[in-house]
């Protein structure tokens, strides 16, 4: 310890402890729910630094550590996290990275997208997937922030999202990146080595639902799910983005290359539900100044949490890992990953 601080004044002196001593009680993740009413009423699961000590608590599937209910911690919060799933998810699949930003400071949103989640996956055939699921965050946005807990204590100019899949591609259109739901249809009628993403979006080769390579017809559009022929849906209130194994092939690459707010990619080597090549590499390799990585030995589900019983989906076992993948011990490498990528951007 130097001098100089032995010799500050006694107020301040008292105030740095107190500061520190706030922090170093905050490091339990609460969590709540809450659900954003509307036409399709959006459930919300939050997780906020507390002083209360955690627990395991079981749920279905999950095994959390978190303090139910307890009381959030004093103080400014270092930001808030958007956390979107992937199809089929739910708003617990991603609870270690949650729990881990919680106790880093963070408040954390992991929704359930209405209609994508692991109970009603109607909104992927409904016309409206690629602009609906991006405005279900910023909806969720929009509630944090009239919160009356909430609201005055997320520091506008840290909100960043995370997502995993077609959260990954969330995430993506949120910092400006535009779909022309087209390119997947153009897509599964012209290469065979992404057959999971094709038969998830009902896009497999030679189905009679597909459009012609061309533009496609009035009649064309009535019969497949289109939201139309570009889809803008940018949030500006996002200021830094995560994509884990990201769905992105539907992505023009002059939108992913005007992206300005920071970004880190994250893909898996033995991912067989999305071809990395059409998807992650794709942003990869569009996007200026985005930091990408790929995590070997993983498959597409490495970046959920480890579910203590299987998660049978029409992508495979959400549960299982290629052989050889420890997903439980790379966890603890993400979350160091993702918690360094917001905290060097927000120091």
């Amino acid at each position: 310890m130097s001098l100089r601080f032995l010799f500050q004044p006694r107020p301040l002196i008292a105030a740095a402890l107190l500061a520190l001593a706030g922090h170093a009680a905050a490091q339990h993740a609460g969590y709540r729910t809450m659900v954003v009413p509307g036409a399709a009423p959006v459930t919300v699961a939050l997780f906020y630094p507390t002083a209360t000590a955690a627990r395991t608590v079981s749920m279905g599937p999950w095994q959390p550590v978190v303090a139910p209910g307890a009381p959030a911690a004093a103080g400014p919060l270092k930001g808030l996290i958007l956390i979107s799933h992937g199809t089929g998810g739910t708003e617990l699949g991603h609870h270690n990275l949650t729990t881990r930003l919680a106790s880093d400071g963070y408040l954390v949103a992991a929704l359930r997208h209405p209609g994508d989640y692991w109970e009603d996956r109607s909104m992927v055939t409904s016309g409206r997937y690629f602009g609906e699921r991006p405005r279900q965050v910023s909806r969720v946005l929009d509630a944090l922030l009239a919160s009356q807990e909430w609201g005055a204590r997320i520091p506008a100019e840290r909100i960043g999202a995370v997502g995993h899949s077609a959260g990954g591609y969330t995430v993506l259109a949120l910092a400006g990146a535009q779909a022309e739901p087209v390119r997947a249809f153009r897509h599964c009628r012209s290469v065979q080595d992404d057959p999971m993403f094709c038969s998830l979006g009902k896009l497999e080769a030679g189905s009679a639902a597909l459009p012609p390579p061309a533009a496609p017809t009035a009649a064309v559009s009535a019969a497949v799910p289109l939201d139309g022929p570009r889809v803008s849906v940018p949030d500006p209130r996002i200021r830094a983005i995560v994509a884990m194994a990201p769905v992105a092939v539907v992505l023009t690459p002059e939108s992913l290359a005007a992206i300005t707010v920071p970004t880190r990619v994250i893909m898996a080597e033995r991912d067989v539900v999305l071809n990395g090549k059409y998807h992650g590499q794709h942003v990869a390799a569009h996007i200026p100044r985005a930091e990408t990585s790929t995590v070997a030995g993983a498959g597409h589900f490495a970046f959920m949490a480890q579910s203590t019983w299987p998660l049978p989906s029409d992508a495979g076992d959400a549960a299982a890992n290629p052989e050889g993948f420890d997903r439980v011990a790379y966890h603890a490498t993400l979350e160091n990953q993702v918690a360094e990528f917001f905290g060097r951007l927000w120091r």
